[in-house]
């Protein structure tokens, strides 16, 4: 059974924030294939999918315990379930990437990603795969307010083109191996600008 993790705050003030880009792909990979959250347990939203047509069975996994805190929510669905870390998949906002930017990887560092940094401390390993969704970096404002704070309009259209991407990356990834995975959807996005 594969767990796939999204990332991001509780509650309605944070719904459309930066730091949100997790849940924001979980609902697209929802939408997409038709099922929904239907249930709170371990800390958090979950959808616990046993058959599915698109893949094999899966979790997915929303923490409700607030960014800083996601790696005791993770750690208790992965004790619960008995999930194996190579099929735990990850997904999360990351300011080195330019807004409408996304990339998976294998295993890493956090990166400076609390979210991501608690997972790692909790689960003892970095050797967990994710798919990063690109927000840029702030300009002017402080990180906590930039990444608490809403895409611009103009950023909007690229990040929402990123959500669909990732979601599209956690369908093949549920019926393929993640290398062929990041084989197929690691690739440069075309710009217009």
């Amino acid at each position: 059974m594969k767990l796939i993790v999204g990332l991001g705050n509780p509650g309605p003030q944070y719904e459309k924030t930066r730091h949100n880009m997790g849940f924001r792909c979980l609902d697209c990979f929802c939408e997409r294939v038709g099922v929904d959250f239907d249930r709170e347990r371990f800390k958090g939203s979950c959808h616990v999918e046993k058959e599915a047509s698109h893949g094999g069975s899966y979790i997915l996994f929303k923490p409700l315990t607030f960014m800083n805190l996601s790696g005791t929510a993770v750690r208790e669905i992965v004790s619960y379930f008995k999930i194996d870390l190579d099929d735990i998949l990850v997904i999360y906002d990351d300011m080195d990437l330019l807004p409408g930017d996304f990339r998976l990887r294998a295993k890493g560092s956090s990166g400076g990603h609390k979210g991501m940094q608690s997972i790692i401390d909790c689960l003892g390993s970095s050797n967990i795969k994710r798919i990063k969704i690109g927000i840029g970096k702030p300009e002017f404002a402080s990180v906590v307010d930039y990444v608490l704070g809403r895409p611009s309009k103009e950023e909007e259209p690229s990040i929402e083109e990123a959500t669909h991407g990732a979601a599209e990356a956690i369908v093949h990834f549920l019926s393929h191996p993640f290398d062929e995975t990041m084989s197929r959807f690691n690739r440069p996005r075309e710009r217009t600008r």
